[in-house]
């Protein structure tokens, strides 16, 4: 989880101190930045109020929690982790190139940290290996429910 945080951090961080984008591309690069951040906050705030008393942030269940699989969560499995990875490539995208990798680290780390949550997730609900089956999606949502 620090590693996570840490990683958030040095994003704008790095975006706001390193050499922004060449004049041409710098609005567009943050309109397009932005556009990403916006569509991260509907993922984030989604994905938390979906889980309601669910929501726990260390990898894992907490203890009173029950599987969701309503809402977004009926359409990908991870939705905050997609709303992080969506905020660092918003931020690197808006700021600076050099800000990119830092995105690209943060991916890998949510990741893993997925696969540190599913196996606590399987272990905990009988359920979550038929539900993984049928929400196939990770991180983002099918714009269309089947």
């Amino acid at each position: 989880m620090w590693l996570q945080v840490l990683i958030m951090a040095a994003i704008p961080t790095v975006g706001g101190l390193a050499p922004p984008w060449p004049e041409p591309a710098r609005v567009p690069m943050l309109l397009i930045g932005l556009g990403f951040v916006l569509v991260a906050c509907v993922l984030l705030v989604s994905g938390i109020v979906d889980l309601g008393r669910s929501f726990a942030v260390p990898p894992g269940p907490a203890p009173n929690a029950t599987l969701v699989t309503t809402g977004i969560y009926a359409r990908a499995r991870h939705p905050i982790f997609g709303g992080w990875i969506l905020v660092g490539l918003g931020f690197g995208l808006a700021f600076s190139p050099w800000a990119l990798p830092l995105a690209v680290l943060l991916v890998l780390e949510l990741l893993g940290k997925t696969a540190v949550e599913e196996r606590h997730l399987g272990a905990r609900y009988p359920g979550y290996a038929d539900y993984r089956a049928v929400v196939r999606r990770r991180f983002f949502p099918r714009l269309v429910h089947r």
